[in-house]
């Protein structure tokens, strides 16, 4: 049941406690109900029973380190590497109660232990692996690409490259590795633009991988084709299949009449195929558009136009 939060930021906590005991909404738990609040819930702490929420209440500032251990909201993160169970140099035991001077001496010295055997290593894949998860969903990476990345990550992080260097920079490189080693069409302006990371800093971490770690693992660094940014560019435009179809056919006929394509950045050739198909079923798109799609500027669209024209 919900409650005026006017009522209970004016009359405090207790006074709320009261009204519903007079009300006899209070919920029976145990015969010695003790009450605390702990992570904006109201619980027993001698039964466990939650009672009730405390989703208002006056800030307080802290001044010492158990005034800010008792006033902590913020829960530590789990995450997909090292120990779940975290000791800490906490006072009190689950239930609340005082831990005594022989039980405060060890967990103090578990802790310690604990911590001593996290290694760099560890704290490393403890910040890239949320990072490369979450690119991944933003961009709905496939998920054997993503354990592709992964393991390019994973032999970067024992090769020791990411230090003095940024993570953020090794995980856009590696996902993108991993997108051309298995021919998917994304771009990297995609993985820089969606991961705030300048396209500087991946490029440089990706000359790495390239060169120091995919010959090690067997892995091979395919080119970009336009015909696999084709389909992604007029999804992106939603241009219907029969345009795709069109586009990808103009450029095969292209290519086998003698279309030079070395040195040519593919999505140029993919942005001009798609504007001529475009207008030929006449779903027009502006040049604008299709150079946004594609990433790309118009006088390299127009450029690619004429190409593909002179050999059709």
């Amino acid at each position: 049941m919900l409650y005026n939060y006017r009522d209970r930021l004016k009359n405090g906590h207790e006074e709320f406690l009261n009204k519903r005991n007079e009300r006899n909404e209070l919920i029976k738990c145990c015969d010695n109900p003790s009450f605390e609040q702990k992570g904006g819930e109201i619980v027993c702490i001698n039964c466990g029973v939650v009672i009730g929420k405390n989703l208002v209440e006056n800030e307080r500032r802290a001044y010492t380190m158990e005034e800010i251990e008792k006033r902590r909201r913020t829960e530590p993160r789990w995450r997909e590497f090292g120990p779940r169970t975290m000791l800490s140099n906490n006072k009190k035991d689950s239930n609340g109660k005082l831990i005594g001077a022989r039980g405060k001496t060890l967990f103090s010295r578990l802790s310690k232990i604990q911590n001593s055997l996290v290694s760099s290593i560890e704290r490393n894949f403890w910040e890239a692996k949320p990072k490369l998860k979450i690119l991944c969903s933003k961009m709905n990476i496939p998920e054997y690409i993503k354990e592709t990345a992964w393991k390019i990550y994973i032999m970067v992080a024992k090769k020791r490259l990411t230090m003095g260097r940024s993570i953020e920079g090794f995980v856009g490189a590696a996902l993108y590795s991993a997108i051309r080693i298995h021919e998917f069409p994304r771009l990297l302006e995609e993985i820089c633009e969606i991961s705030m990371t300048p396209r500087r800093t991946v490029h440089k971490s990706l000359s790495l991988i390239v060169r120091e770690i995919l010959p090690i693992m067997g892995f091979k660094y395919n080119p970009i084709r336009a015909e696999h940014l084709i389909f992604k560019f007029c999804n992106d435009l939603g241009l219907p299949m029969k345009t795709q179809k069109k586009a990808l056919h103009i450029l095969i006929k292209a290519s086998r009449n003698g279309l030079f394509r070395s040195g040519k950045d593919p999505k140029g050739l993919a942005g001009s195929a798609i504007y001529m198909a475009a207008k030929k079923t006449k779903d027009h798109k502006t040049q604008t558009e299709i150079s946004e799609a594609a990433k790309i500027t118009e006088v390299t669209l127009r450029s690619r136009i004429k190409d593909i024209e002179d050999n059709l």
